[in-house]
């Protein structure tokens, strides 16, 4: 098994396919210095290629699904970010797996591209080293994640025969 780290996920040039796309942030912050960063990362990579964001809180990962439901008819594509850390109870696996596999059925029901940023840890040590802009930078990674989708989207929105 070959390890690798990530530098800093430096944003991609910017798609003019995608200027003016319309993103949607859902973001937890029940731990907020991580949410701080996931966010900074994730408003980068929207930024350098011209996207608008709307960022919307919420208060853990569980909410995220039920947010991206209320909301994403509004926008081109959404990113969800957060953090569940393992405890000492089975609680983590509920929420890693409820709120993954809500994001999933959305994004494939709705044909919604999405970049999934909720981190899964087991410290919080591994979700600062994840989550900081300067290292692993999974926000950053999570809206990469959404524009290429709603990239391909579009892409295939445009070859289809009127």
């Amino acid at each position: 098994m070959v390890a690798h780290t990530r530098a800093a996920t430096a944003p991609m040039p910017a798609d003019p396919a995608l200027a003016g796309a319309r993103i949607l942030v859902v973001e937890a912050r029940y731990y907020e210095a991580l949410a701080d960063e996931l966010l900074a990362g994730a408003l980068a990579v929207i930024e350098a290629f011209a996207a608008h964001a709307t960022v919307v809180t919420v208060p853990g990962a569980l909410e995220i699904p039920a947010a991206v439901a209320i909301l994403a008819d509004e926008y081109d594509a959404v990113v969800a970010l957060g953090c569940v850390i393992r405890g000492e109870t089975g609680h983590y696996d509920i929420v890693a797996g409820e709120s993954a596999r809500a994001l999933m059925d959305l994004s494939v029901q709705r044909r919604l591209p999405l970049g999934n940023g909720i981190l899964t840890v087991e410290t919080e040590a591994q979700a600062l080293e994840r989550a900081r802009v300067a290292e692993m930078n999974k926000g950053g990674g999570a809206a990469e994640a959404a524009l290429g989708v709603l990239a391909l989207k579009r892409a295939a929105e445009a070859a289809r025969p009127r």
